[in-house]
């Protein structure tokens, strides 16, 4: 069995004592490749780094909704930087990118023009886009319709709005389901992994964060990504090896890995 986790910040500071260790063992566990997302301009070098030392990781590179500067000169200038960095080789795509209104309200336009900007610089590289939408999927949806991602993309630990799934399935996006969906508050789980189909599904666990039962609360890696895929296939009524070979294979066609 092969599992890709698509979305992962192994990267971040809660790895850095043990960073090399873990991803060894992720190495000899199930999973076979995953993507260090970038999220901040210091997190999009690191995740090129982590790509470039391990054949087995690939990089997104983004400006996140909760890591962009207080001016639009200074988000200006960040954003040539990551044009730069979405040429290196083993970049997919960019992202994380999108909207955030739970962390941050004050700040809704320059969030938008960061939005909008990374899209066309997307467009530009001809690279598909990972979404982070939280609390804000109207305006979300709304700028994803006005603004043609060429190359479509994923709605990365997809928030559990029916509304919001539906209409990023008819825009021809991936869903990537993390931890959550195995909590035992996630009420609507069902109904979602319900909605949307096998082939536009692909897992994730956003480590080091939400770590999935039955490690929440727990640091999280990419090893434990197969909770994810269990819960889905326990939802779906089918194998966890189905679940893994086609998670596998949409991943591999979003970001346009050679096999």
């Amino acid at each position: 069995m092969k599992l890709f986790d698509s979305h992962a910040h192994l990267d971040d500071e809660k790895f850095d004592e043990d960073r090399d260790t873990i991803i060894e063992e992720i190495h000899k566990s199930d999973v076979e490749k995953f993507v260090s997302a970038g999220y901040s301009l210091e997190g999009s070098k690191k995740a090129i780094e982590l790509s470039q030392k391990y054949d087995f990781i690939y990089a997104t590179v983004g400006i996140s909704p909760n890591d962009i500067p207080q001016t639009k000169e200074e988000l200006w200038k960040m954003l040539e930087e990551i044009e730069n960095l979405g040429k290196t080789k083993k970049v997919v795509a960019i992202g994380e990118i999108g909207l955030d209104y739970y962390w941050n309200t004050e700040n809704k336009d320059l969030q938008k023009q960061a939005f909008i900007k990374q899209i066309e610089l997307a467009n530009k590289l001809e690279l598909p886009i990972v979404i982070h939408s939280r609390d804000a999927f109207i305006d979300t949806i709304d700028i994803i319709k006005n603004h043609k991602v060429n190359k479509t993309g994923v709605f990365h630990c997809c928030q559990q709005n029916q509304e919001l799934v539906k209409q990023a399935l008819q825009l021809g996006y991936y869903i990537s389901f993390a931890g959550p969906i195995t909590f035992k508050n996630s009420k609507n789980a069902p109904a979602i992994i319900d909605m949307v189909p096998l082939d536009k599904m692909l897992i994730e666990t956003d480590s080091p964060y939400l770590s999935p039962e039955p490690h929440r609360g727990q640091r999280n890696d990419c090893r434990n990504v197969k909770y994810v895929a269990q819960k889905i296939a326990d939802l779906k009524g089918i194998s966890l090896e189905e679940i893994a070979k086609q998670t596998y294979e949409n991943a591999m066609k979003i970001f346009e890995i050679e096999k």
